[in-house]
């Protein structure tokens, strides 16, 4: 039956193979980014990410210090292991760029608590995590196994580079295991004893007031999450009280692995939020298509179905028969719909900027629960679209159906209800991924033009790490001032100054407690603010204007009174009005005087406010090898003026991936990026399939029609009444479902609230753009039937 009308049987396929095939594809995102992110990693299900929480701060750091996790390790008993993680990174010179490694520093216990074994050699021993730099030791991935060490099977025992220090490979991973950071496949391991080497801000193992690590915790079994985090809570609340110089006002939350903060799981939440919520959209619309569909098919086989019942066929059977043909069209849908999803399961990291030049490795994962989802879906669908033409068929009256005859576009409207109210459905489901989709594109303009605090015209930035090259503090900084001297010189440059954090770059800021002289703090509050460090020329090379008191100079090294500069928000939290320009601050326990005010810029992401921040200049803290240029010449240009100056220097020395400061901003807002591509993407093929079933059932209702149609032309009735007609009808379908979908657009709307930039869900334009787009579609849908209408033939018609 189904290849006596082949063009049916294909459209009907198509419809369900993009509907069940874009869910699939979601559903493998979400199980490889956010429920199951860790390939070959054991108990998932009781992993869970351990992050730190500052009393009174939104955004607090989520990090946890080493003393405090020790503590906790000591302390908790519902908790089957602890596991210390902190993604690192160093820099290999290759040809004329630098090529990152990325790596995690992590406890002893990482391997063995994962469940990971690996494929040669060892994991970490425990006393390895003890010692400052003492064990220069790493274990390798498989990847970076086979393509920087072709799979030398003698690979133990060798020795790597690492941050400029010989490190001796102990083990080397399974395949498939990329760490514990979503969105980076990490390439070698080093234990927590290697933090100093990895982390330019200084030694931290013994600081409590220096949180780094990124845990996460198994719990025992039978354990739930509520009393792991009471547990937990007692032990943050203990340290609170023995070490209120550095605990006051922290604390610590465990999340499950989909909501964990210091990833890109927690990142891509909301937006692949939405893109389930989208699909489920987009998979209604094609069952709804398919089941228009069906029942045309079923109208026109009403002779058939008449014949079967009269020579005996049981109602029952005449539902399995018409069940069966759906579960075959259903099983085809599926069987292309996972060929779709595999093909889509790398697609999600196109969606996202480039990080460092390279792209986030975020694969989808096709297992076995999506599978059974893919296969629940199925099933659904052809419930959902085989039962209704089904039990039509099962009302279907002998002898009123050897008798009928055709209808008429509007005599026979009791007829089509149901088709027509499934049409209704899917341009009610389209307008509102339309105007979801309107309002996050406003919502990513908003974002664009907000002001970062700066102009980001004509700045770019880059980075030179040059530890792995065997440089020491001392020469770090005479090759940073020996660089900038010569960029200075050069034609097309403006201002050069390094930093240690790049404004809106990964990573985070550096944090202190602080203790602001003449400033009363509450008794439970402990001021921790963010501060980073850099060099003299910083400020003009950002075009931040300087409010009062003076910028950083050459004469603020190691060995002058130590100095800082504040923003306005600090200023005005912490002086109330009065001027800070000669007044202190302590932050790690060093007293610190103001010699400066700076306008505030904002940091990590244009739509959340300027936070009270300060500076200090990098020769009196701990180092920084980021790059900021003024500039009138390109990134392309300017990369090659950085690399003739570098190289003329150390030519075993690179440039990083070198990029405007607008890319830099640009990156911050890939959650809204990623939601409208979604919505973009998934919202098109809602509207083509609604539009096919627009086109469907105005198509059969001409066809049903053509009786009364020929009697119109035949009475007088002109081409152009009959076009008006037949639009008049779709467009008023059209109508109903742009009403039904605004009603339920304003609810759903809420869903993407978070994603919105000063941008109202109930934004006017929003809604004008997706009925201009809806309509012009319906009109399209309609118009090829009533101009076919035009084209009957009165005597033809009438005669039969």
């Amino acid at each position: 039956m189904l290849r006596r009308a082949p063009w049916f049987s294909t459209l009907a396929i198509i419809c369900l193979t993009i509907g069940i095939g874009a869910t699939t594809s979601v559903f493998s995102w979400i199980e490889g980014v956010l429920l199951r992110p860790f390939p070959t990693v054991a108990n998932q299900d009781r992993m869970m990410a351990l992050a730190g929480t500052t009393r009174g701060v939104d955004r607090g750091d989520p990090d946890v210090s080493w003393p405090d996790f020790q503590d906790f390790r000591r302390s908790c008993t519902l908790f089957e292991a602890f596991i210390a993680d902190k993604i690192t990174g160093t820099t290999l010179s290759v040809g004329d760029h630098a090529e990152d490694a990325t790596g995690s520093i992590v406890s002893a216990n990482y391997f063995d608590a994962l469940g990971v074994r690996p494929i040669l050699g060892r994991g970490f021993r425990p006393e390895e995590e003890v010692g400052r730099n003492a064990h220069p030791v790493a274990v390798i991935s498989y990847q970076a196994w086979q393509s920087r060490f072709k799979g030398d099977p003698d690979i133990i025992g060798r020795t790597q580079v690492l941050s400029g220090v010989q490190h001796t490979i102990v083990g080397v991973t399974p395949e498939g295991f990329n760490g514990t950071f979503v969105g980076w496949a990490m390439q070698f391991w080093v234990p927590v004893s290697m933090q100093e080497l990895f982390d330019s801000s200084g030694y931290k193992l013994e600081d409590r007031a220096a949180p780094f690590i990124e845990g996460f915790v198994i719990l025992k079994p039978g354990v739930t999450p509520a009393q792991a985090q009471a547990e937990i809570s007692s032990v943050a609340q203990r340290l609170e009280v023995e070490y209120p110089a550095s605990n006051r006002g922290r604390g610590v939350k465990l999340f499950p692995l989909w909501k964990t903060p210091f990833n890109n799981a927690g990142a891509l939440l909301p937006a692949l939020g939405i893109a389930l919520a989208v699909v489920v959209f987009v998979l209604l619309i094609a069952c709804a298509n398919v089941c228009n569909l069906l029942l045309v098919k079923a109208s026109g086989r009403a002779h058939e179905l008449t014949v079967r019942l009269a020579i005996g066929c049981g109602r029952g059977r005449l539902v399995r028969q018409l069940l069966t043909e759906g579960l075959i069209m259903t099983a085809f849908a599926a069987a292309c719909s996972l060929i779709v999803a595999s093909w889509c399961r790398n697609l999600l990291p196109l969606l996202l900027p480039l990080r460092f030049g390279r792209t986030l490795f975020l694969p989808g994962n096709l297992d076995w629960r999506v599978l059974i989802l893919s296969s629940g879906f199925c099933l659904g669908a052809t419930l959902l679209f085989g039962m209704v033409p089904a039990f039509h068929a099962r009302k279907i009256d002998l002898t009123s159906a050897l008798k009928a005859e055709s209808g008429g576009v509007v005599g026979g409207r009791s007829r089509s209800f149901f088709r027509s109210g499934l049409v209704v459905v899917q341009v009610s489901l389209s307008f509102v991924l339309m105007v979801g989709a309107g309002l996050l594109i406003q919502s990513l303009q908003g974002i664009r033009k907000a002001s970062p605090g700066f102009p980001e015209e004509g700045r770019l930035v880059t980075g030179i790490d040059m530890e792995p090259a065997g440089y020491d503090l001392p020469r770090i900084r005479n090759f940073q001032d020996e660089l900038t001297e010569r960029l200075q010189a050069d034609t097309g440059v403006e201002a050069v100054a390094f930093v240690r954090r790049v404004p809106f770059s990964y990573g985070d800021y550096a944090s202190a407690p602080i203790v602001v002289e003449g400033y009363e703090a509450l008794p439970d509050q402990q001021l921790i603010l963010d501060y980073t460090e850099f060099a003299p020329g910083f400020l003009a090379a950002m075009g931040i204007q300087l409010v009062s008191g003076r910028e950083f100079t050459k004469a603020d090294n190691e060995t002058a009174p130590l100095v800082a500069i504040v923003n306005e928000q600090m200023a005005a939290e912490y002086w109330q009005g009065d001027n800070p320009i000669g007044r202190r601050f302590k932050a790690k326990d060093r007293w610190l005087q103001v010699v400066g005010v700076a306008r505030g810029w904002k940091d990590n992401s244009l739509t959340e406010p300027t936070r009270p921040s300060f500076y200090v200049p990098l020769r009196q803290g701990t180092g920084g090898e980021s790059l900021i240029i003024k500039t009138s010449l390109s990134a392309e240009s300017m990369a090659k003026v950085l690399l003739r100056e570098i190289r003329s220097i150390d030519p075993s020395l690179a440039p990083s991936e070198i990029i405007t400061m607008r890319e830099q901003i640009d990156r911050t807002s890939s959650a809204q990026q990623v939601a409208v591509m979604m919505l973009a993407v998934f919202g098109g093929l809602a509207l083509l399939l609604a539009a096919i079933g627009l086109y469907g059932v105005m198509s059969y209702t001409v066809s049903q029609g053509t009786r009364e149609m020929g009697l119109r032309m035949a009475l007088g009735a002109r081409r152009s009444h009959l076009i008006r007609l037949v639009m008049t009808r779709g467009l008023a379908l059209t109508a109903l479902g742009v009403v039904v979908g605004s009603v339920a657009t304003i609810g759903l709307t809420r869903v993407i609230a978070d994603l919105l930039y000063k941008v109202s869900p109930r934004d006017p334009a929003s809604y004008g753009a997706a009925l201009a787009i809806l309509l012009l579609a319906a009109v399209a849908a309609c118009f090829l039937p009533a101009w076919r209408a035009t084209r009957t033939d009165p005597v033809q018609a009438l005669r039969n």
